[in-house]
C-alpha cells in the first residue's frame, strides 16, 4: 500500500484498533476509506432535509455522520454484531439515527422504517444508501425492489462489473440489468479503485444511482408475466429469443412465435437486445399475460 493510500485509510484504521476489531472476510467487509467518495454518495443521494434515509451496511458509521448531519432520519442496518457496537458508540449523539442489528434481507423495509422513524414512510418516501458487500448485491437489490414501497433513490456501492450491468443498454442487457431498469433509471456517478478500501478488494468498484420511475415501465399486474419471460429469454442467453423461451416456458413454439409477432418483435433476436419497451410488449401479447399467477421475484447474477 502507498503512502497516500495509508493516509487515506488512517481513520477506518484508527476505529479498527481502537475497538479491537478486523473487517471479516465473510462477510465480504471492504471499509471505503477514502473522503472523497463518501462525499459523492452524498451528493449523488441529493439529500433534503426532511428526507428519511436507509443505510445498508453502516460499518463504521463514517458515512452514517454525514447522512445524519443532514436528513430528518436515518436508519442503518448493520448484520455484523461487532460493528454494531462500534455503531452505537460513535453515534450515540445523533439523536436523528437507528441502529438496526438484522439482515436487510429479512427484514420487512417499510414497516422497519415505520418503527424505526415514527415516520408515515408512505407519505414521506425514502431513499436508499448503501455500501452493498459484493456477495448479497443481487439478492438486496431484488428485495429493495420487490418491497410494498421503493425508495424514491438509491446511491450503491457495487463491484465495476455489476455496475456494468445494471447500466447496460440493449445489446449488452442482462437479467440483473433489465430487472432494475424496469423500476429505473440507473447510471454510474463514479468508478472506486480498489485502493480506496481498507482492506483493498480485488477488483474496483463504482457508485452507481438509481432514481425510480413513478410507475414501473411495465405495469405492476404484468410484472409477475415479465420477470417469467425475462428469466426463461436470458436463461439460455446465447439461443435465439424463440428457442430460449420454448424451452423455458410452457407454451408451444407455434403460441410462442404467435405473440412474439404480435409483440412485433423478430423471434430470431437475443433476449439481451430487448428494450424495456419490447418486453412490455411482449407482455402484453403473453397468451398468459391475463392470469399471471404468483409474483415472481426480481432479478439475479445473469
Amino acid at each position: 500500500m502507498s503512502i497516500a493510500s495509508d493516509e487515506r485509510s488512517s481513520s477506518v484504521r484508527t476505529l479498527l484498533k481502537r475497538y479491537h476489531l478486523s473487517p471479516s472476510k465473510g462477510l465480504g467487509q471492504n471499509l471505503l476509506a477514502e473522503p472523497a467518495y463518501y462525499q459523492r454518495i452524498v451528493d449523488a443521494a441529493e439529500l433534503e432535509a426532511q428526507d428519511i434515509v436507509l443505510e445498508i451496511g453502516p460499518g463504521l458509521g463514517t458515512l452514517t455522520r454525514m447522512l445524519a448531519g443532514r436528513v430528518k432520519r436515518v436508519t442503518a442496518v448493520e448484520l455484523d454484531h461487532r460493528m454494531v457496537e462500534v455503531l452505537d458508540a460513535e453515534l450515540a449523539g445523533a439523536a436523528n439515527v437507528r441502529i438496526v442489528e438484522d439482515d436487510i434481507l429479512q427484514v420487512d423495509i417499510p414497516a422497519m422504517l415505520a418503527s424505526t422513524t415514527g415516520e408515515d414512510v408512505r407519505a414521506a418516501g425514502y431513499k436508499v444508501v448503501a455500501n452493498l458487500p459484493y456477495y448479497i448485491t443481487s439478492a438486496a437489490l431484488r428485495h429493495i425492489l420487490s418491497a410494498r414501497m421503493r425508495p424514491a433513490r438509491m446511491v450503491l456501492m457495487v463491484q465495476w462489473e455489476v455496475a456494468e450491468r445494471l447500466t447496460a443498454v440493449p445489446g449488452k442487457l442482462s437479467l440483473l440489468g433489465v430487472s432494475v431498469q424496469v423500476y429505473g433509471a440507473a447510471s454510474i456517478v463514479c468508478k472506486v479503485p480498489a485502493s480506496a478500501f481498507y482492506p483493498a478488494p480485488k477488483v474496483d468498484s463504482a457508485v452507481v444511482l438509481v432514481k425510480s420511475y413513478d410507475e414501473p415501465l411495465i405495469p405492476e399486474v404484468y410484472l409477475p408475466t415479465f420477470f417469467q419471460l425475462a428469466r426463461a429469454g436470458f436463461g439460455q442467453k446465447r439461443k435465439q429469443l424463440h428457442n430460449s423461451l420454448t424451452a423455458n416456458t410452457r407454451l408451444s413454439r407455434e403460441a410462442i412465435l404467435l405473440a412474439l409477432e404480435q409483440a412485433q418483435i423478430t423471434p430470431s433476436r437475443r433476449a439481451e437486445t430487448l428494450t424495456l419497451a419490447e418486453w412490455r410488449a411482449l407482455c402484453l401479447a403473453w397468451p398468459a399475460a391475463q392470469d399471471p399467477g404468483p409474483a415472481q421475484e426480481s432479478g439475479n447474477d445473469g
